[in-house]
């Protein structure tokens, strides 16, 4: 028997193979049916310190059909922080005040530490370039109402690998499910060693390619991944590799009838808009898959499902 209760979420790696399918299962009920009053009397603390749309409303709009009340900021200029109030006060603070806590932080081992210091259950919601295990569970499901499984799948990964924190924690997932990957991305974003040896310790296999057009054929998920503005330090670095891979309708010419394109969000022009318009389009139903995930998390950790 699973049992989240009380259960921290801050890296993927934090829960096993039975949870994450306990996870799904219960968010396929959410999907089934998503308005149920089940955290009518908790209260969500939803911390954002960096810019996010999908992440924090999915976040907020899960917990408000759960029946919870939330409560937060998305701009930490208006509050404490912006006079010095350093994070571990604000954690401790928001502990008092809530039923758990949800953050995300631009500053990698933020939400580690900030699990540490809190009294409540924690979720990280991205932590700079490390991990955003919320985000991996969602792409799960995705995965797995588009394949009907998660095992012995080609799993692709296109644009930027190296500071892509959903890729990083969705390659960690996958390995408990005897994927295949293969990573497109030029020189400089390639897959941080760090991750390949997780693969390499699941006696499994990886790829890698500059070609995006090398991987339509067999690959069943093919992941694309925004070049991060923000995460370069040189401007000049991002303006040359900002158009390294992109994807049109023309390119998906000979790939599998199933395949389907995910993405995190929010796109530049990675992902031309004449895919909308095909069968393998799937980017915008992963996230509103977001929400009965999210749904199913908090759920599962306070102790309702």
């Amino acid at each position: 028997m699973v049992n989240l209760k009380g259960k921290n979420l801050v890296s993927i790696s934090d829960y096993n193979k039975e949870e994450y399918l306990e996870i799904l299962r219960i968010a396929s009920e959410f999907e089934n049916n998503p308005k149920q009053e089940l955290l009518c009397d908790k209260v969500i603390a939803s911390i954002f310190f960096e810019p996010s749309t999908r992440t924090r409303l999915s976040f907020e709009s899960a917990a408000s059909m759960l029946g919870a009340k939330v409560i937060g900021f998305s701009n930490p200029a208006a509050t404490s922080q912006s006079k010095g109030e350093s994070l571990h006060d604000t954690i401790k603070m928001l502990s008092s005040y809530s039923d758990l806590i949800v953050m995300r932080n631009p500053i990698e081992g933020s939400a580690r530490y900030a699990s540490e210091v809190a009294s409540v259950p924690f979720i990280n919601a991205g932590d700079g370039a490390n991990q955003h295990p919320t985000q991996c569970m969602l792409d799960l499901y995705s995965i797995l109402k588009t394949q009907g499984t998660l095992e012995n799948l080609n799993i692709t990964m296109v644009g930027d690998l190296k500071y892509g924190r959903t890729v990083h924690s969705l390659v960690q997932a996958m390995c408990n499910f005897n994927a295949t990957f293969h990573f497109v991305s030029p020189e400089e974003l390639k897959m941080p060693s760090s991750i390949k040896r997780n693969i390499k310790d699941a006696n499994l296999k990886y790829s890698q390619y500059t070609d995006i057009n090398e991987i339509i054929s067999f690959s069943d998920i093919i992941y694309m991944t925004r070049v991060q503005r923000e995460r370069f330090s040189d401007p000049l670095e991002y303006e040359k590799v900002k158009d390294s891979c992109i994807l049109r309708a023309e390119n998906l010419k000979g790939c599998k009838d199933n395949m389907r394109i995910l993405h995190p969000l929010p796109r530049v022009n990675e992902i031309a808009t004449d895919v909308d318009q095909t069968i393998h389009a799937y980017y915008f139903q992963q996230a509103q898959n977001g929400v009965y995930v999210r749904q199913a998390l908090m759920a599962a950790i306070l102790g309702v499902k």
